[in-house]
């Protein structure tokens, strides 16, 4: 069976709220979608999709045991991390719960093939090309992360060219937020073998600042190393003809909306990424607080699909942080100077 996952909790809902109704909007109503607990702030969450029959939440932390076990093994391996991270206040292993979106390769999952975002993402267009991919390839994504490599792995240390050559980085790494795979594909054996590697050394070549991301990416560029030609990492921005490609994130001040729709050169995106915007900004917006981001039409449209009543009245000018939002939010991601 082929399904949706997503990671979410009370933080994000109204954001979870937009990204079901979108779903439901561009894969169907029949579309099973699994919600994977963040952490146990879920009684918002619970409300959301009481009433939808075909979504499930994924909250038994027995699923996540495993993968929480697995993901204190890498870091404990890498030479800086938890030492930087405990400089920082932070007690455990950072943003750990994010990877409990591993738990969708678990064998326990309950979707045989599965495309997984991000709770800050719209689906904009039918999935199935995803799931058409996965028919040649073990792991399917569409994005533009190859443009910055930094926030994947650790570009300072030539251990990175030793372990990677820089055409399988530019062919391979993706973002965590949207991705499509299937159950079974990180075994426990996988897993061993991966440890084996980061222990012997490779750990230092991740990037900290987004642990399971780039744990992720190290997992199937080592694994599509070690397989060869059983196992394939396939982009689609890479490979779809180019006319035919969208880009997919709110950085891309180009988009035209309407009515729902995101278009780039007149081609409807397949989904957009909403990727370093806060949880609050959307929560005030719902709120009835005039603040603004890119593409928030397109959110509100989704947001209150099934409660136009609801949707906030906005009065006023939109309110802007100084610097701006969208210039704060270039600078991170290094597009801007």
């Amino acid at each position: 069976m082929d399904g949706i996952y997503t990671l979410a909790n009370d933080v994000v809902c109204n954001q979870l709220v937009a990204l079901l109704n979108s779903i439901e909007v561009h894969a169907g109503r029949e579309m099973p979608v699994a919600v994977i607990a963040y952490d146990n702030r879920l009684e918002q969450v619970k409300a959301a999709i009481a009433h939808r029959s075909q979504v499930t939440l994924l909250d038994d932390p027995a699923l996540f045991e495993p993968w929480e076990a697995f993901s204190r093994q890498v870091w404990q391996a890498h030479p800086t991390a938890i030492a930087t991270w405990r400089k920082r206040d932070i007690p455990d292993i950072y943003r750990l719960s994010c990877n409990h979106r591993y738990a969708a390769f678990d064998d326990r999952a309950p979707f045989d093939r599965f495309l997984y975002l991000d709770a800050d993402t719209l689906l904009l267009a039918s999935p199935q090309i995803f799931f058409d991919a996965l028919d040649n390839h073990e792991l399917v994504t569409y994005d533009f992360q190859h443009k910055d490599p930094s926030h994947i792995f650790n570009l300072n240390t030539p251990k990175l060219s030793q372990i990677f050559s820089n055409a399988e980085i530019v062919r391979s790494i993706f973002c965590s937020g949207c991705y499509a795979s299937r159950r079974g594909l990180l075994n426990t054996e996988q897993r061993d073998w991966l440890l084996q590697n980061l222990t012997a050394g490779e750990a230092e070549i991740l990037y900290p600042n987004a642990p399971n991301q780039s744990v992720l990416n190290y997992m199937a560029m080592r694994l599509a190393q070690r397989e060869n030609e059983s196992f394939s990492i396939y982009n689609l921005a890479l490979n779809l003809p180019r006319e035919q490609v969208t880009g997919n994130s709110v950085t891309s001040s180009h988009f035209v909306e309407q009515n729902g729709q995101v278009c780039d050169r007149g081609i409807p995106l397949t989904y957009l990424h909403y990727i370093g915007l806060s949880a609050d900004l959307f929560n005030q917006l719902c709120n009835s607080i005039n603040v603004d981001f890119p593409y928030r039409e397109t959110f509100l449209h989704y947001r209150y699909l099934h409660e136009a009543n609801q949707r906030p009245q906005l009065s006023g000018k939109p309110v802007l942080p100084t610097p701006s939002l969208m210039q704060r939010l270039l600078r991170k991601l290094r597009l801007v100077a």
